[in-house]
């Protein structure tokens, strides 16, 4: 079980965004994380500490992982989990995004899970709501705890994160995931590489953190980490690729590739992965080199860290 000491409060109603984090703020979260890793790991996973508060997930957006991560966290937390998905709610009826919020509001939920599909909305529900909001992804705007378990990660597997060349390579443009990344690796002192054609790397990414590099094996030279991401094709309205088999032979992650990196190289991946499109089958299933599953397993710590904290101010308003 994780240790029921409680930490310093952690100074933000919700969490948004990586951006307009502090360092501190961050690593909080992230030590908060690692004490939930070893629960998750135990025959007995319950902690009752959020027990009697009522946890919404509503996704407008479909997922799997996040999802079904913040349902496993809510859950080993004692909450009382609802899931809320899109093609179940009534906004496929015609209802408005502020309707819905002042709908969800009206129930009193302790704490709401949001993922959209448009940039900015789940900021505009946390403004109308009087719980906490958590984002789990909005649009192209970012996706926090994705970033914080990823960062978790490659804390526990390369013991800093400060110093380390770390490559996020592929459809940077369409990322939020990538944002998330470059926000806070850049705050924990990252030498941090963004990796794309240049049809999908955004202009001024410098501005994010990141050194742009539109050739695969110069972003990947000396890397010592290289967190690949999937191609998006959901969100392109256009031909942003010749094609998915002439992207991989350009950008698809190697074995012939990897070997521009440091030999110790860790690869991610945010998942879900295209298999011989953003990246090559053995390289995926690498067990010394590829920290794939592990970042499913952060993904709950960092998420049951994420809801601990940010109920506490209301847990402690209990009678």
């Amino acid at each position: 079980m994780a240790s029921a000491t409680v930490s310093a409060p952690f100074p933000h109603r919700h969490l948004l965004a990586i951006e307009g984090l502090s360092r501190a703020d961050i690593l909080q979260l992230l030590d908060e994380a690692e004490a939930w890793v070893e629960t998750g790991r135990h025959a007995r996973k319950h902690d009752d500490r959020l027990a009697g508060l009522t946890q919404v997930n509503a996704f407008f957006e479909a997922s799997t992982r996040t999802l079904l991560s913040f349902e496993i966290a809510g859950k080993r937390l004692g909450a009382d989990v609802v899931n809320l998905v899109a093609s179940q709610s009534s906004l496929k009826k015609g209802e408005t995004l502020l309707d819905t919020a002042l709908t969800l509001n009206a129930m009193r939920p302790d704490v709401i899970v949001i993922r959209h599909e448009s940039s900015g909305a789940v900021a505009l529900i946390a403004e109308k709501v009087d719980c906490p909001v958590i984002n789990a992804g909005d649009g192209r705007h970012e996706h926090p705890t994705q970033a914080l378990l990823d960062a978790l990660t490659i804390r526990r597997r390369k013991g800093r994160i400060e110093g380390l060349k770390v490559a996020i390579c592929g459809d940077i443009l369409h990322s939020r995931v990538a944002r998330s990344n470059f926000h806070l690796l850049a705050a924990l002192g990252a030498e941090v590489r963004a990796v794309a054609p240049p049809t999908l790397m955004p202009h001024g990414v410098e501005r994010l953190g990141a050194r742009p590099f539109t050739r695969m094996d110069e972003g990947l030279a000396g890397a010592d980490v290289v967190m690949m991401l999937r191609l998006q094709l959901e969100r392109m309205d256009g031909a942003w690729v010749p094609s998915t088999r002439e992207y991989f032979a350009t950008f698809g992650l190697t074995e012939a590739r990897l070997a521009h990196a440091a030999p110790d190289v860790l690869v991610m991946h945010p998942g879900p992965m295209n298999r011989g499109v953003e990246i090559a089958s053995s390289v995926a299933d690498d067990i010394q080199r590829s920290a794939i599953t592990e970042q499913v397993e952060m993904g709950v710590a960092v998420r049951m860290a994420c809801l601990d904290l940010l109920t506490r101010a209301r847990r402690a308003e209990r009678p």
